[in-house]
């Protein structure tokens, strides 16, 4: 064989190589974490009149984001994680897809999710201890 045909062959085999490297990264699971752009898994979804958030935990770390339940238009919406004996981490303002996320290090603490979409909002108490 030439050179010409080994680096071919090298090159479509890296091509091969990368296309399903891409595709593992492409599970759906991280696309269901790609789309609220928390990492770690889903512990909580907290259901309200004009919305809901989502929460995630990884590693010690909370991570939450406000939905609306239509997308589209502009809102107020907002969310926020406290951990016990901390102060919140806020993210508000018009949005037209999604409030947050919003990320912290709680530990082992208890935390607690607030979220708001125009007129209706969702506090979560002192939970994830």
């Amino acid at each position: 064989m030439d050179s010409g045909a080994i680096r071919r062959r090298l090159a479509l085999g890296l091509a091969v190589l990368t296309a399903g490297g891409l595709l593992a990264f492409m599970s759906p699971a991280s696309a269901q974490a790609a789309s609220s752009s928390c990492s770690g898994r889903k512990v909580r979804t907290l259901p309200f009149t004009t919305g809901s958030v989502q929460v995630y935990k990884r590693s010690g770390y909370v991570c939450a984001v406000t939905f609306p339940q239509s997308r589209g238009s502009r809102k107020r919406m907002s969310v926020s994680v406290q951990a016990r004996g901390g102060r919140p981490v806020v993210n508000s303002g018009n949005f037209a897809h999604h409030a947050g996320p919003v990320t912290l290090y709680a530990g082992h603490r208890c935390v607690r999710v607030k979220g708001s979409v125009g007129s209706g909002s969702i506090s979560s108490g002192w939970i994830l201890c």
